[in-house]
């Protein structure tokens, strides 16, 4: 689905550039979660922009089924940290904006679907700025979901929900990318979140990041999983490989 060869960026002008990622090299299987995890400052989000399409300044090659990446032609949902809600419109249109800025016809019947999963029917008349953060990820994730991406891209979008709602969030989004199986990109600096929520996690050296390791994880969708003996001792892997990267 997705493949990337020898990615490296960086930043600056060429006498006085700063290496952000160097020689990434990974295969991204369709309909998988994989979680990217890794110090900050090891270019994680500078990944998920490449992928993106928002940065085109970079060295290597990556490709979307077999062609570079390209949001025109592509539909590539991106939940950001700061939710990316515009303040000037309401939840109804920024759940809309990217089926229209695509100019696909909005699905009234999955729409109304996305939103009952989502429990935001009620809200589609408030501004962002009258909604909590729980309810302004839903909204961003009912926007990314409308326009059935063909990958999601997701830069830590959690972090700044407390713990209760953080894992509120997490369940749900499982939730529903189950039922739609998006091939998705999320960047963490939660090893719990990257354990919840990945299929493969993959581990980023510190600057300039580097591909420590590319995990399968054994706790991926196991019902109580915090309290398996495997969440422990995956959890202490990724920490020694943290620790030493």
């Amino acid at each position: 689905m997705i493949t990337i060869k020898d990615l490296s960026v960086k930043y600056g002008d060429q006498d006085k550039s700063v290496p952000v990622l160097d020689h990434i090299n990974i295969e991204i299987g369709k309909g998988e979660i994989y979680t990217f995890i890794g110090p900050s400052g090891c270019g994680k989000s500078t990944f998920l922009y490449v992928l993106s399409g928002i940065l085109r300044d970079y060295e290597g090659l990556v490709l979307v089924d077999g062609r570079p990446v390209d949001p025109k032609r592509q539909r590539i949902g991106l939940i950001l940290q700061n939710y990316g809600l515009l303040p000037w419109k309401n939840v109804r249109q920024n759940i809309i904006l990217g089926v229209k800025i695509k100019g696909q016809p909005r699905e009234e019947e999955y729409f109304t679907y996305i939103l009952k999963q989502l429990g935001i029917e009620q809200l589609l008349d408030r501004y962002p700025k009258e909604l909590s953060g729980g309810q302004q990820q839903r909204v961003a994730i009912a926007r990314a979901f409308l326009l059935k991406p063909d990958i999601l891209l997701m830069d830590e979008p959690f972090s700044a929900l407390d713990a209760i709602n953080r894992e509120e969030m997490q369940a749900l989004f499982l939730k529903i990318w189950q039922e739609h199986n998006v091939t998705t990109v999320f960047i963490t600096h939660s090893v719990d979140e990257a354990l919840y929520l990945g299929s493969k996690i993959i581990v980023f050296s510190d600057a300039p990041g580097k591909i420590l390791g590319v995990y399968d994880n054994p706790c991926f969708q196991l019902d109580n999983l915090r309290c398996r003996d495997e969440y422990y001792n995956m959890s202490m892997q990724l920490r020694k490989i943290l620790d030493k990267g």
